[in-house]
């Protein structure tokens, strides 16, 4: 997954060296399985995004999970993500079709990968062909992982579709541990990108903090990368702009 200043250095922000990232995800709007759970932090969550895009130069992604919140987001974010539990939300896939954004579709957590696709045409049939997949993991009855990394699914969809697909390995194993093995795993089988939870203190993370990478990882993520990409032929510094 690709996005900002094609002629920008990627090793580098306006504050110091990047670790290969080119979207910044961030949740303004997070639904969670708990009520009593962090929720996001809503209209301001997006400001503090839109801020930091302007201060790092990064675009950002950001959930929206209505239809009637898909304007104001779209107003805010550079790309729209629509999370697992709203993979089949179909007023909502529709409305994020007509939003003009760049799309990143989660897969459902019992999506069939036909599904998944026929999920991504409501998206299509609105006029917007810039959609992203996610491979973020699918419940399984197995219980030592948050959720199970269908690696299959990549190469699987890559044959069906002509869309970009990407896992999250950290919604899949739900283990900081876990990030970086499930990471080569997905490059091995020809992802075209990662996208990975990171925080500062993870320890103090409102959610997500064992899944989160620090600073470290980050640096084993970005060799990670590069060693994958060379040897699978890959450009890991080739940047597109997000199509809009």
């Amino acid at each position: 997954m690709r996005g900002g200043d094609p002629g920008a250095d990627p090793r580098r922000g306006p504050h110091g060296p990047r670790r290969g990232a080119t979207l910044l995800r961030g949740g303004a709007y997070k639904p969670r399985t708990s009520p009593y759970a962090f929720q996001g932090l809503g209209r301001e969550g997006l400001r503090i995004l839109a801020d930091v895009r302007a201060e790092t130069g990064l675009p950002v992604v950001t959930e929206v999970v209505a239809a009637d919140d898909v304007d104001i987001v779209a107003e805010h974010a550079d790309m729209l993500q629509v999370g697992t539990r709203n993979m089949q939300n179909f007023p909502l896939l529709q409305a994020v079709g007509e939003a003009g954004k760049p799309v990143m579709l989660k897969r459902g957590m019992t999506a069939t990968i036909e599904e998944w696709l026929l999920a991504a045409e409501y998206i299509a049939q609105r006029g917007n062909l810039a959609i992203v997949l996610c491979e973020r993991g699918i419940r399984t009855y197995e219980t030592a992982t948050r959720n199970t990394l269908d690696v299959a699914a990549v190469p699987v969809v890559q044959h069906l579709s002509h869309l970009p697909v990407i896992v999250d390995p950290s919604h899949s194993g739900g283990r900081r541990d876990l990030v970086l093995p499930l990471s080569r795993a997905g490059l091995a089988a020809g992802a075209d990108g990662l996208i990975v939870d990171v925080h500062p203190h993870p320890e103090a993370a409102l959610c997500d903090g064992p899944q989160a990478l620090v600073g470290s990882d980050l640096i084993e993520l970005s060799r990670t990368v590069a060693v994958f990409a060379s040897v699978m032929g890959r450009d890991p510094a080739r940047r597109t702009r997000l199509a809009s």
